[in-house]
């Protein structure tokens, strides 16, 4: 009896009840949501009826009325109906007796909000999924002036589209900006980030620092050892720097040096760069300046004061042709100088290369001697 008790392993005492399963094995993904059946509907019937409505602009209404028929074909299994009101500019979804499950009510309210926002049908139907969420971000008053509003709001675009290309790289998700609303589709996680960096870029921080924080992110995720620490020391830290009156005028100083330094090297002044003449001082009078002629007195002194209109309006089309002819006749000269043929040096010829082999010029005179007379006068010297 007592061997018997030896080899029975301890068992903890919170785990003695706990019995095998021998159908949960390593290759059950505990975390998949299965799709709603209409057999996982055990109440029925709904007692009440569910609607939604929202309504768009008018320029969607064309396209809205020619995918109408594919909304309806798309809506129809999962037992929603839907209208499409153009007098009031509408659409609208109301739950049936043939629907089955209460969630899909809010799946076909983001279809039709999609739809108002310019999202094509192709890329709305993916919100039925059950991993797809929408949100559309409000930006119109984020911003109050016009400009500024429409240059942030092209920062989230960018160059070509490549800043919304690489948000939606990612954050696997589908971006449109469109008037004054951003609407997106992907993922619960990936929603986050996308408001995250649309509204800070209305306040005026670039997508950039978040695209390149995204992108350290998924890095980080690539390597186990990290799952379990903080990665706060691998994400960069902007901040905005206030400098100080002195700090500025330092850095100022600095500049000029590395400048002064630069002319220094390349041999020109140093001071030139840097010093500004000063404007010299008015000489102070108590008396007012003296009065300015006007208009009418240039009239007087040219003689167009006299003109009668006719002649004075002749005169102002007279000196107009002339301008034009004086700016056509410059024009043309600068078109003129493009074809002009450039100076070309004819290339020296073998007694030219000979004669400039066995020349110099020497003294300021700038006679021309040979090099033996050279050699000679130079040993005459040393004598």
């Amino acid at each position: 009896m007592a061997a018997a008790s030896e080899e029975q392993p301890v068992v903890n005492k919170n785990k003695r009840h706990r019995k095998e399963k021998p159908w949960d094995t390593d290759d059950i993904d505990h975390w998949k949501i299965d799709p709603f059946q209409p057999d996982d509907n055990k109440g029925g019937v709904f007692t009440e009826e569910s609607s939604f409505a929202t309504l768009f602009p008018k320029y969607r209404e064309n396209y809205l009325r020619e995918v109408w028929s594919a909304v309806t074909k798309i809506l129809d299994p999962h037992g929603i109906a839907c209208t499409l009101d153009l007098v009031h500019g509408s659409m609208s979804v109301r739950t049936t007796r043939k629907t089955f499950d209460p969630y899909i009510i809010l799946k076909a309210r983001d279809i039709i909000k999609l739809l108002a926002r310019g999202v094509a049908i192709t890329q709305a139907q993916k919100v039925l999924q059950d991993d797809v969420a929408c949100d559309i971000i409000k930006i119109g008053n984020l911003v109050r002036n016009k400009d500024r509003f429409v240059k942030r709001r092209q920062r989230i675009i960018g160059p070509d589209g490549s800043t919304l290309k690489a948000i939606e790289l990612l954050t696997q998700c589908y971006v449109l900006v469109q008037g004054n609303t951003v609407s997106v589709m992907g993922p619960f996680k990936s929603l986050k980030e996308v408001r995250r960096i649309v509204l800070d870029c209305m306040k005026n921080i670039h997508p950039i620092y978040r695209i390149k924080e995204l992108m350290i992110r998924r890095e980080l995720a690539k390597d186990p050892k990290l799952a379990t620490e903080s990665w706060d020391r691998f994400l960069p830290k902007f901040r905005k720097q206030h400098l100080k009156t002195s700090e500025k005028t330092s850095k100022k100083n600095e500049k000029l040096a590395a400048k002064d330094e630069a002319r220094k090297a390349v041999g020109l002044d140093a001071s030139s760069s840097t010093k500004k003449e000063k404007p010299t001082k008015k000489v102070y009078t108590p008396f007012p300046p003296p009065q300015q002629p006007r208009k009418v007195d240039f009239q007087l002194e040219s003689g167009e004061y006299f003109l009668k209109p006719h002649e004075r309006e002749a005169r102002e089309i007279q000196q107009r042709k002339q301008k034009q002819a004086e700016a056509t006749l410059k024009r043309r000269a600068e078109r003129a100088e493009v074809y002009v043929a450039p100076k070309e040096e004819a290339a020296p010829t073998v007694e030219e290369k000979r004669k400039r082999r066995h020349t110099e010029v020497d003294g300021d005179d700038g006679t021309a001697r040979s090099k033996k007379k050279k050699k000679k006068d130079v040993a005459a010297e040393d004598t």
